[in-house]
This record gives structure tokens, C-alpha cells and sequence, in this order.
């Protein structure tokens, strides 16, 4: 029976990585400024990874919040009433799959236009796309159009609030993971509430903070006007004030006529890869009531491969840029890798005289120089790392995704073998010279 197998270095390895930290001990200041030479294109490489990282993440973050994680499967159902309410019976309550419904809602004083028509963004004051639109008329005789002002055009502005209001059959942040600013999510389980309970984004939650309004909604088709409950807060990011409720609750106050006269594409449906036979259901469901299969069409998410390309050119863009700042690094431990190397000739050559292999010269050399090569490396991570850690300190609160990220250690690994790269080249030649002393030099001096 056999103990654990142990792994040692070989002799002339072991000598080489010895002498060369000798070497480099006694030649402190040397070593320092192949440092300094070196140091400049390793940061940069670590830098142009970690950037490129970060960027992903956020990136990647991003549209998961507004398209939904890799793997999810959407699915568009036509504004058909009796295909609508299939679709929502059939995902209602099963894991893996939610419904999403787009009303257009106004909160606050009645008779009133809301303080920003057409759902704007509070700190949008040009009004711009979310504007309401506005009405034309057109003499058939002469052609001529002029503008028409509406009733709604002539209310006074109040104290209301227009928003986006997304009906929910379930959690959807199994989808789009929102990130919690205050209060809580929506609870799905028990009978749905007369009283509609609403989490705003941060954009909705931000014209709550700034006006005083009344507790009254209005939602086109409702037969009255329910009074919601603002039960939490979150980051959706989205720039329009928006707001998460059960559908089943907005829908106790519409009629089924009026329930499926919605604002935007149609019912969203969002499945698991896991969700195969709940998607298969709805799928055989509005097929049956006559849906065509033209306008059954369900999409894949898959937002990493769609941004690998444009992040991968700028990458290799300034991994370039990077690379000759290396390579200048890699000059300067040349020019001194030879300057030292003349002046250890004498060294170098009694080291032959009395056994040496060519082999053990070279490789002191090398040791030398890939461990001044590694020692730039883990100097340029460290500063590096604090440099992440004081950036996602200043600018976590203006971008919350930077408050959980984390050093990339493939920008750590980058670095490493970026400061190898260089220690090899700017060691190799040197080596090489090292090798080649004759023996005879020693009798010379």
C-alpha cells in the first residue's frame, strides 16, 4: 500500500527558482525598475479585462431586467378574448410560467390631467414620445387638417399620476430579476383583494414621493374606480413610471368584456426551460380556438450570445492596445536582463568551469526574470482590486449593479500570464547569452 503521492520540483528547477530569488534579493533596485517597466502593461491587461467583465455583467444585467434570463421563453397571445382568458387559466398558479397584462392607469384626483400625460418620466418636461397624442381633423373637401382639442386637453392639471400598470399571474421575477428598494413583492397566494396592491418602480415611486396624491384609480373599461395599496418599491430599470398588481385583482373591477382592452403588444407569456408541458397546454389551448399558427410564435432568450459580439471587438481592441504597452514593458526587462548578464559574466563562467549545465545558466536567468514578471503581476491585481472596491463604493448608489460585484478573477488570470509573457520574453534572450559564456572567460579575468 502506497502513501500519497508527492510532487516535488526537479533539482535544477528547484536551483534555478532559488538562485534567481537570490539574484533578485541582492539586486533590489534593478528589479525595481524592471517593475516599473513591466508593471504599466500588465495593469493595462488586467485593466481591459476586468472593464471588459464588468461590462458584461452589467450589460447582461441589464437586459435581463427588461428582456428576461438566458433560457426564457416568450410568447405573444393576440388580443382574442377567448384566447386571452385560455392563456391566463392555463399559466395561472403553475411554476415556471407567468402572464403579463399592459393597462395604462391614472392615480389621484378625478376630472384632472395627470401631471405627466401619456406615463412620462418626471424629470422629462418636452414631453417627447410619451406625450398624448394628439387629434387631427381632416376636411375631406379641401384636404386641410388642423389640430382638435379634445375634453381631456381642456381639464386642468391635478394631482394625479399616469403609469404603466403590468398585470401579473405570477412572480415574474423568476424572469427579470428586479432588484427590492423597500417594502415587498407581491403575494399571489390567497383570493385576489378588492383593493389592488401595487409595487412601483423607482421612476413611479419617485412622482409618489414629490406630490401629494389622493388614493383613487382609474383604469379605462373598469366599472369603478378601486383604491390601490402601494405595498413595496423596486428597480426595474425602467425610465417610465411603472407598477406591478395581480391581474386577477384589476380584473375583479373590469368586465370580461372590457378585462382583455389592453395598453401595448398583447398577453406576454414567459416560460422556464422547465415549463414544457405548461407552454405545450397553452400551445394546443389557442390552437384549438382558432388562433393561427402564424401568431403563435415563441422566441428564446438569449441575451449573452447577442452582446458577446459587439463586447468581444472592443475587447480585442484594447487588449491590443494593451499588448504593446506589454511589450514595452517586455523591452525594458530585456535591457536589463542584459546589462545584468554583462556583468555577471565572470560569474556566470566559473559556474561552468566548475560543472554548471548550460541548461541550470539559463534557467537562473528565466527564474529571474518570471518571477519579477509575477511579482508585477500580483502588484498590478492588488491595485487593481482596490481600485474596483473604491469605484463600486463611489458610484455603487448612482448604478446598484456595481454594489455586489466582485473582482473577475479571469482579469486576475489574465494578469498572471500576462506578467509571465513578458518575463519570458524579456528573460529569453538574456537566457540564451547566459548559456553561451565559454568557459575560457574565467581564465580571462
Amino acid at each position: 500500500m502506497t502513501g500519497p503521492r508527492v510532487f516535488r520540483l526537479s533539482g535544477r528547477l528547484r536551483s534555478a527558482l532559488i538562485i534567481g530569488g537570490q539574484g533578485i534579493r541582492s539586486r533590489k533596485l534593478r528589479t525595481f525598475l524592471s517593475m516599473i517597466s513591466l508593471f504599466l502593461g500588465v495593469l493595462a491587461v488586467v485593466t481591459v479585462q476586468a472593464v471588459a467583465e464588468t461590462a458584461n455583467t452589467l450589460r447582461l444585467a441589464d437586459l435581463e431586467l427588461h428582456v428576461g434570463k438566458d433560457g426564457t421563453r416568450q410568447m405573444y397571445v393576440p388580443p382574442m378574448a377567448d384566447a386571452m382568458d385560455a392563456a391566463l387559466t392555463s399559466v395561472a398558479g403553475r411554476p415556471g410560467a407567468v402572464g403579463m397584462m399592459q393597462y395604462q392607469a391614472i392615480i389621484g384626483e378625478p376630472n384632472v390631467l395627470p401631471i405627466n400625460q401619456g406615463a412620462a418620466p418626471f424629470d422629462n418636461n418636452d414631453g417627447g414620445y410619451y406625450g398624448p397624442a394628439m387629434e387631427m381633423y381632416c376636411d375631406p373637401v379641401t384636404g386641410g387638417c388642423r389640430p382638435v382639442q379634445n375634453e381631456a386637453a381642456a381639464q386642468p392639471k391635478g394631482q394625479a399620476i399616469e403609469l404603466v400598470l403590468q398585470g401579473l399571474t405570477g412572480d415574474v421575477r423568476q424572469f427579470r430579476p428586479f432588484r427590492p428598494v423597500a417594502g415587498d413583492w407581491l403575494d399571489f397566494g390567497g383570493e385576489p383583494s378588492y383593493s389592488p396592491r401595487l409595487v412601483l418602480n423607482k421612476e413611479a415611486a419617485k412622482g409618489f414621493s414629490r406630490y401629494r396624491i389622493p388614493a383613487e384609480m382609474r383604469v379605462e373599461g373598469a366599472t369603478a374606480n378601486p383604491t390601490p395599496r402601494i405595498v413595496g418599491v423596486i428597480d426595474d430599470g425602467n425610465s417610465q413610471p411603472t407598477a406591478y398588481v395581480r391581474v386577477d385583482e384589476m380584473r375583479n373591477w373590469m368586465p370580461r368584456t372590457t378585462a382583455n382592452q389592453m395598453y401595448g403588444p398583447g398577453l406576454q407569456l414567459m416560460f422556464a426551460p422547465s415549463a414544457g408541458e405548461t407552454e405545450a397546454l397553452v400551445m394546443r389551448k389557442l390552437t384549438a380556438l382558432g388562433v393561427p399558427a402564424d401568431m403563435l410564435h415563441v422566441e428564446t432568450v438569449n441575451a449573452r450570445k447577442n452582446i458577446a459580439g459587439e463586447l468581444a471587438i472592443m475587447r480585442w481592441i484594447f487588449l491590443g492596445m494593451a499588448a504593446l504597452v506589454l511589450l514595452i514593458g517586455a523591452a525594458g526587462i530585456l535591457n536589463v536582463g542584459l546589462a545584468t548578464v554583462g556583468e555577471r559574466v565572470e560569474e556566470f563562467a566559473l559556474r561552468r568551469a566548475v560543472g554548471t549545465p548550460r541548461s541550470l545558466l539559463a534557467g537562473i536567468v528565466l527564474a529571474e526574470t518570471l518571477l519579477t514578471g509575477l511579482l508585477t503581476a500580483a502588484a498590478a491585481i492588488g491595485l487593481a482590486v482596490v481600485a474596483l472596491d473604491v469605484g463600486a463604493g463611489l458610484l455603487g448608489s448612482r448604478v446598484p449593479q456595481l454594489q455586489d460585484m466582485t473582482f473577475p478573477w479571469q482579469a486576475g488570470v489574465a494578469g498572471v500570464i500576462a506578467g509571465l509573457v513578458a518575463g519570458l520574453l524579456g528573460g529569453l534572450i538574456p537566457a540564451i547569452r547566459a548559456a553561451r559564456i565559454p568557459i575560457a572567460t574565467v581564465m580571462r579575468a
